[in-house]
Formats: structure tokens, C-alpha cells, sequence
């Protein structure tokens, strides 16, 4: 499969480039620019260093909102709420690759699987194992079944951004670390499965990014992905329980203060 058969299926039933566009982002194609940030939930309000966002639309589905951000000295982005889960995550990708989108960074939380991981740290993960089922759909026919299959970020656009977390978290005593993801569909069922995630090699699971990987490798975008520890059950300091208000103070003065840092680093490389 490659990204012109997807287009092709949907104008096949009278779509054009532009509707696709209207309809999974709810934007016109030239209001999205060259660098693109992805969110499952986070709003641009909870990054406000990165800049004065201006609210565009709302999806037809309600689920994603569009906002493009502006800074002097950096470069102008388009922030894209998404939803959480994969499905809408790679519908989002997958029509960035219509507009002159070029480079898109996914930003979320995920959660530990290794002690030495706190919460607050970032991982940057140089690969990510499909355990999700919209992966699937990205394939030839749907008996070519991609579950347990990694798929990598761009390679630029990965050694950018740890460059420039690198550089930030160095300023703020943050450790940054390099990971594997495993993406999940579920959360209250991922616990009993965590044995075999370990096995795979996995140190952080989330719930977007190998699907996200894959839509931008067929849309012919560079996307790299940065997360930050929002849990750790090995320690148990779960989802479920046992996290301090320690730990969220920090893991929300990482994402207020050091992302938007990355961020604007990243874009201006």
C-alpha cells in the first residue's frame, strides 16, 4: 500500500483532497504549516511558552481541534488536538498528508516499564511496537497482520530532537532518556498483558504513537515522537494508584516549561 491508494479510495466516492482535509481536520489545507505538532490531549493552553495560539476549527467529528501558534524568532506551527487513541491519531497524520505539512512531532505521556524511569523524565522513542488494532488497516489486506511489528521516526528528525532535549533538559536537570514503545488499545486490560510488553523489549507503553509513525511514513512526513513519564507500575505508581503530588507537580512543570523549549529548538534546527 502506499498513501496515493488511500487518497484514490476515498475520491473514488467523490471526495477531493480539499474535503479530506475539511472533514479529519476541519481547516483548509493551506491554513496547516510546514511543522506540525500532534497531541492526543494536551491544548496549546498547557504549553503556553510555545507561543500566542489562535483557535482555526473543530473537526467534523468534534474530536480534534486545530490551532496555529505564532512566535517572534521561531517558527510559525500548526497544534493539532487529536483525541486520544489510535484511530483518530492516525486519520489525523494521515490528512496532514495533504497540505504542506513536512514535519510533525508527537507529543504525549506515557507510561514506564523500567525502575530507572521517574515521573516527569522524557523519553524519545527510537522505535515503536504496533499492539494496537488501526495499525492493521494500513496494510495491503487486512490478513497482513502488522501486530508485534516496529515501526521507526524519521531519522533526521529523531537525532533533532534529541539534540535538542538534550541541550534543554541538560539547562533544567531533567533526564531524557531513549526508549521502545509498545502501543496499547486499552488501558484497564494492559496490566495483565505487561509480562509479554516486557518481553518485547518495551521500556515506556502508550497508545498512538506506532500507528502515528506508520500514517506519516505513507504521507511522506517526517514525524518523531516525545513523551513524557506520566506513570511507572513497577514502582507502583500506576495509572491506577500510588503517584504523589511530587509527581505531578513535576511531570507538569516538565511539560509547561521544557517542552515548549524542545519544541521551538526542534523546529528552528
Amino acid at each position: 500500500m502506499n498513501y496515493q491508494d488511500l487518497i484514490n479510495s476515498i475520491q473514488r466516492y467523490g471526495a477531493t483532497k480539499r474535503d479530506i482535509c475539511l472533514h479529519w481536520l476541519g481547516v483548509e489545507p493551506e491554513k496547516i504549516q510546514k511543522f506540525t505538532v500532534v497531541a492526543p490531549w494536551w491544548e496549546p493552553d498547557t504549553l503556553p511558552a510555545l507561543g500566542k495560539a489562535a483557535f482555526l476549527s473543530n473537526s467534523m467529528s468534534d474530536a480534534v481541534k486545530v490551532w496555529n501558534i505564532t512566535n517572534p524568532g521561531s517558527a510559525d506551527l500548526t497544534y493539532i488536538k487529536t483525541g486520544i487513541g489510535a484511530p483518530s491519531m492516525m486519520d489525523v497524520v494521515l490528512a496532514l498528508g495533504v497540505t504542506e505539512c513536512e514535519k510533525v512531532l508527537f507529543l504525549g505521556s506515557a507510561g514506564a516499564l523500567d525502575e530507572k524511569l521517574a515521573i516527569g523524565d522524557l523519553v524519545i522513542p527510537e522505535c515503536s511496537i504496533c499492539g494496537d488494532g488501526a495499525s492493521r488497516y494500513l496494510c495491503d489486506t487486512l490478513d497482513n497482520d502488522v501486530f508485534g511489528t516496529s515501526v521507526q521516526p524519521d531519522a533526521q528528525l529523531y537525532n533533532i530532537v534529541c539534540r535538542a532535549a538534550g541541550e534543554i533538559c541538560e539547562k533544567y536537570a531533567i533526564s531524557c532518556h531513549t526508549g521502545r514503545a509498545f502501543s496499547i488499545d486499552t488501558i484497564f486490560a494492559q496490566y495483565v498483558h505487561l509480562d509479554t510488553v516486557l518481553k518485547s523489549g518495551c521500556n515506556v507503553v502508550e497508545m498512538e504513537s506506532a500507528a502515528a509513525l506508520r500514517a506519516a511514513q505513507l504521507a511522506g512526513l517526517q514525524m518523531a515522537a516525545i513523551f513524557i513519564i506520566s506513570d511507572n507500575t513497577l514502582v507502583h505508581k500506576s495509572l491506577v494508584c500510588g503517584r504523589t503530588e511530587e509527581d505531578r507537580i513535576r511531570r507538569k512543570f516538565v511539560r509547561r516549561e521544557v517542552l515548549p523549549q524542545i519544541l521551538k529548538k526542534t523546529f528552528s534546527m
